[in-house]
C-alpha cells in the first residue's frame, strides 16, 4: 500500500538537513528544509544517500501565448472583416484551455492587403499556424497574423470531408473530388513535417 500523500504550503518546515537534501520546490534556512510551493511532498533516495526532498505542484503553470509566439489554432467562424480562432498550441506545447484569437483581414498576408478576402483565406474548421502580434484582455482576443510564408492554413478539409492537399500558396485541392478551394496556405517547414 502506498504511503499517504502529504500536501504542504509555502513556508512549511519539512525536515532538517540531516534527514534529507533540498530538491525542487524547497529552500533551506537555519538547518531545515522548507517548502517554497503549495503541492505534494516527495522524497527520493538513490544508493543509500540522503533522500532528496522536493515539492511538486499537481498541475504545472499554464503556458500563455506571448507576443511573437507561433501558435496553432482552429478557425471557429469567419466574416468579411476577420476570422475568429481558438488557440490550441503555443509552439509545440498543447494548452489545457484554449484561448480566443482574431485574424484581421489586414493581417492575413504581407502584400496586397486591400485585396484580401477572408472567405478565400480561411474556413471554419481549418487548422492554422499564426503569430501573436498583440495580447488580449478580458474583453478582446489575442490578435494574430499569418502575413509570412510559413504561416497560414496547414490542415483543411473539403466539403466531402477529405483532408485537402496544398497545390499553391493560395489553393488547396481535394484528392477525392479534385475540387479546388482558396486558402492562405502555409509553406510548412521541413522540421514540422511528419514522416
Amino acid at each position: 500500500m502506498a504511503p499517504p500523500v502529504r500536501y504542504c504550503v509555502p513556508g512549511e518546515r519539512l525536515c532538517n538537513l540531516e534527514e534529507g537534501s533540498p530538491g525542487s520546490g524547497t529552500y533551506t534556512r537555519h538547518g531545515y528544509i522548507f517548502s517554497s510551493l503549495a503541492g505534494c511532498l516527495t522524497k527520493s533516495s538513490e544508493n543509500g544517500a540522503l533522500p532528496v526532498v522536493s515539492v511538486m505542484r499537481e498541475t504545472e503553470s499554464q503556458l500563455l501565448p506571448d507576443v511573437g509566439a507561433i501558435v496553432t489554432c482552429k478557425v471557429s467562424s469567419i466574416n468579411s472583416r476577420f476570422a475568429k480562432v481558438y488557440i490550441l498550441y503555443v509552439g509545440s506545447t498543447p494548452l489545457k484551455n484554449s484561448f480566443r484569437g482574431t485574424i484581421r483581414k489586414e493581417d492575413v498576408r504581407a502584400t496586397e492587403k486591400d485585396k484580401v478576402e477572408i472567405y478565400k483565406s480561411f474556413r471554419p474548421g481549418d487548422i492554422v499556424l499564426a503569430k501573436v502580434i498583440s495580447l488580449g484582455d478580458a474583453q478582446s482576443n489575442y490578435l494574430l497574423t499569418t502575413a509570412e510564408n510559413e504561416l497560414g492554413v496547414v490542415v483543411a478539409h473539403s466539403e466531402s470531408g477529405v483532408q485537402m492537399v496544398p497545390i499553391s500558396w493560395c489553393e488547396m485541392q481535394c484528392p477525392k473530388t479534385h475540387t479546388k478551394e482558396f486558402r492562405k496556405v502555409a509553406r510548412v517547414q521541413p522540421e514540422f513535417l511528419q514522416t
